[in-house]
């Protein structure tokens, strides 16, 4: 009986790690993108385990484990130390020309707002974006923040993709834009760094692939592909955060990386897995901030949990243009860029089904 179960167990394991490589929208489909980590530890598992069942079944429950952890390590190496680090350590940075930014979903039912500020005052970042925040989390800010963080950008919904960004640093023709969904809002805006150099902001919040969400990831995928054609446009230097609802290994953030040219600065340090903060063997990294060449890293920090289901995220980036030549920028073939582009095309073409 005990063979039987741990092969289902495998099976299953792998049968998940097959429909995570089909092409498609559909949630289901992008769901099993997510716990690569989990099944890779459960074919682990699985295959060790595996003496302990039938002499008949232990080739083949072995056999698959080991087929499981391999799949989905060649996923999620890349977010390990032993990986080579995508974006290169600052040194001897200028500090007038780094830029910390503090990125917090705040779970809207939520309501510890001084755990997020005790947070905020000790770290004191530059720039902090919250999302999910409502009217009763940004009256909370405003008056926690005070005049620290004079600049603001304030967007409070109570559909769970409001968001608020305040700065220390001027923002320059900050806009709100609904660039998908008409319930769905994105910020951009240029920021002026200490030194007087100039670099360019997007804050994303897409809606999640989810039953309780949306059937398919296409209005997702869409909002992502449409920010990194237009950083594709426009190579300037370049900063995008926010909960992107979508882990760093997907299908969609790595092709959102090679269209745009942007860097994670994660790959070869750590995961930094911000969801869920409550669940430890259920964690991947959905908050996600990414650099233009242009930048060095400082640091990245996973601060402590403040009540949402969400970690906040802190990360210092340099401005230092002299080294760009230094990073391997991800690049996309003209087939992903035509396959990025008909996204776009078809998210905005088709209404989500309510």
């Amino acid at each position: 009986m005990f063979g039987w179960i741990l092969g289902g167990i495998t099976a299953m394991l792998l049968l998940a790690s097959l429909i995570a490589r089909i092409p498609g929208h559909w949630w289901w489909l992008r769901a099993c993108e997510f716990p690569r980590l989990q099944i890779g530890l459960g074919g682990a598992v699985c295959a060790l385990a595996s003496p302990l069942a039938d002499p008949s079944q232990t080739p083949w429950i072995a056999a698959a484990g080991c087929a499981v952890l391999v799949v989905q390590l060649r996923y999620v190496l890349p977010w390990t130390p032993l990986w080579p680090a995508q974006v290169k350590a600052a040194r001897g940075d200028r500090p007038d020309r780094c830029l910390s930014l503090l990125v917090a979903n705040v779970l809207t039912p939520n309501r510890d707002s001084d755990a997020l500020l005790a947070i905020i005052r000790d770290q004191d970042p530059d720039l902090i974006l919250t999302l999910e925040s409502d009217d009763w989390w940004g009256q909370r800010l405003d008056e926690g923040l005070g005049s620290g963080w004079p600049h603001a950008v304030r967007v409070p919904l109570d559909n769970l993709y409001g968001m608020h960004l305040y700065s220390r640093r001027p923002l320059i023709d900050p806009e709100v834009k609904w660039l998908i969904q008409d319930d769905i809002p994105s910020i951009h805006c240029g920021i002026e760094l200490e030194s007087g150099d100039r670099i360019r902001f997007h804050a994303l919040h897409p809606r999640p692939p989810a039953p309780s969400e949306s059937e398919e990831s296409l209005w997702r995928d869409g909002e992502l592909m449409l920010v990194a054609k237009l950083i594709h446009q426009d190579p300037v230097p370049t900063v995008v955060a926010g909960d992107l609802n979508d882990v760093a290994w997907s299908r969609s953030t790595r092709l959102f990386c090679r269209v745009s040219g942007m860097l994670d600065p994660r790959r070869g340090r750590g995961m930094f897995s911000t969801f869920h903060a409550q669940h430890a063997l259920l964690r991947w990294p959905l908050d996600h901030v990414f650099a233009s060449e242009h930048f060095t890293l400082g640091r990245m920090q996973r601060l402590p949990s403040f009540g949402s289901d969400h970690f906040p995220i802190l990360t210092t980036l340099c401005y230092r243009p002299s080294r760009a030549d230094e990073h391997e920028n991800p690049t996309a073939t003209r087939e992903e860029h035509r396959d990025a582009r008909d996204t776009v095309e078809e998210a905005r073409e088709r209404e989500q089904d309510d």
